[in-house]
């Protein structure tokens, strides 16, 4: 019974503020402007707050360099398969290999990693996800846009307060500024601080996807074929991932961590750079499926974690 309860703790909030999201869309309970500034808020105020405290936290040492290095490494591979499965498979469409590449971390990823592990610092996720940041704002946009796509990636990059989050973050912590500032008690006044603009993070993202989620709209043998091309993949480097951490790195990395990464979505972004209406729909629907898959893997980390 315990571990019931225990479940329902990290899980029943999880689809509950889903399912609320699916009723203010159905209901027009909030509007698509209205759900828009929520979304931004999360983004642009509460999301870059949950970084700096994450990073400013961190313990930097070679595993700040070698953890994000390698989920960079494996962000390109996972590009790579993309790329060879598509030609392999016939699977149509420019977009379609970048279904394989990329982690949704900051729509999601953190809201999942507090919710399942609420005693742990979320610097444990934000040094894993550093490698994808890297990873999503240079070769996946650059490639995305094409040949000039370099400096609009660069632009992108520093316009993003999620960036300028990891950036005041690392300056506090890599410094060594957070630990000086302890003895003053500075260090918890910024605890509080990121703590309090932080809390509805969760809340926010959790609900904007909820609104956006619709299976109506699926084209389901195209959405389908995408999902097993991302699922393959992920199931792969994942498993790959975890034997370079455990073999060569030595468990530097938090197992629950890159875990939830490999089982998010990919970048939310994605259909922007779609060139053609359809493929656009396609590329949302299949962000969509593979949101709830992700959902649905995260109640099975749950009970397993």
């Amino acid at each position: 019974m315990q571990d019931i309860i225990m479940l329902l703790q990290k899980v029943l909030p999880v689809f509950l503020v889903l399912m609320l999201g699916v009723l203010c869309r159905k209901k027009q309970i909030i509007s698509r402007e209205g759900i828009n500034v929520l979304k931004t808020t999360a983004v642009n105020i509460a999301l870059p707050a949950v970084m700096v405290n994450a990073f400013a936290t961190a313990e930097y040492s070679l595993k700040s360099i070698i953890v994000p290095s390698t989920v960079f490494i494996f962000c390109v591979l996972a590009l790579i398969l993309g790329f060879i499965a598509c030609r392999l498979f016939k699977i149509a469409g420019r977009l379609s290999p970048y279904i394989s590449a990329g982690f949704e971390a900051g729509m999601l990823g953190y809201a999942l990693f507090a919710i399942l592990f609420p005693g742990e610092s979320a610097s444990h996720f934000a040094i894993i996800d550093l490698g994808q940041v890297l990873f999503v704002f240079t070769v996946y946009k650059i490639l995305l846009a094409g040949k000039k796509g370099g400096m609009g990636a660069l632009k992108e990059a520093f316009a993003s307060p999620v960036v300028w989050g990891i950036l005041l973050g690392l300056l506090i912590g890599a410094t060594g500024l957070y630990d000086a500032l302890r003895p003053s008690g500075i260090s918890d006044v910024l605890d509080a601080v990121t703590s309090f603009i932080s809390a509805p993070t969760s809340v926010l993202i959790l609900l904007g996807i909820g609104y956006d989620l619709d299976p109506a709209r699926m084209q389901f043998k195209k959405v389908g074929s995408l999902i097993l091309l991302r699922l393959a993949v992920s199931a792969v480097l994942l498993g790959a991932a975890y034997l370079v951490d455990r073999l060569i790195l030595g468990g530097m990395m938090h197992t629950g961590a890159l875990i939830l990464m490999f089982v998010l979505p990919p970048p939310y972004v994605l259909p922007v750079f779609a060139d053609v209406e359809s493929e656009r729909a396609d590329i949302s629907s299949t962000l969509s499926a593979l949101t709830l898959v992700s959902l649905a893997l995260f109640a099975v980390l749950a009970v397993i974690l």
